[in-house]
């Protein structure tokens, strides 16, 4: 972990709390769990990505897909601003891993279809629920 990065950051946003943990994460509204996973600079401002968004819960996983990709959008423009160089295959395999989640779920278990999620999280299938 760059030292540099974590105390600019301190200074910047001296309202977030920044915790050890094992898996970097953002806990609304304000704590990022510093992870030990490697690129950890970039998983670092991919997580800020999520506090500079906004982001506090999603209903559906299709927000939280949604989140994702605007979290890895904002860490881009992290990275130009603080000079951590961005890693494109490696934020389209951490998007891939929600993206293959979201498709696996999504199958109706009975028939195979692609099911929908309403606002209460509840899968539907457009063939076996009706």
């Amino acid at each position: 972990m760059n030292t540099v990065l974590l105390e600019r950051l301190g200074r910047e946003y001296p309202e977030l709390r920044l915790r050890k943990g094992r898996k970097f994460l953002f806990r609304p509204p304000k704590t990022i769990i510093l992870g030990t996973e490697e690129p950890s600079d970039l998983l670092l401002l991919h997580e800020l990505g999520h506090y500079l968004c906004g982001h506090v819960s999603f209903n559906t996983e299709p927000e939280r897909l949604r989140t994702e990709c605007e979290a890895w959008e904002k860490a881009r423009e992290l990275c130009a601003m603080y000079g951590v160089p961005f890693d494109e295959d490696f934020a389209q395999q951490e998007l891939d891993s929600y993206r293959d989640w979201l498709d696996k779920k999504s199958r109706c278990p009975s028939c195979g279809l692609t099911r929908f999620q309403t606002q209460d999280g509840v899968f539907h299938c457009p063939k076996c629920d009706f």
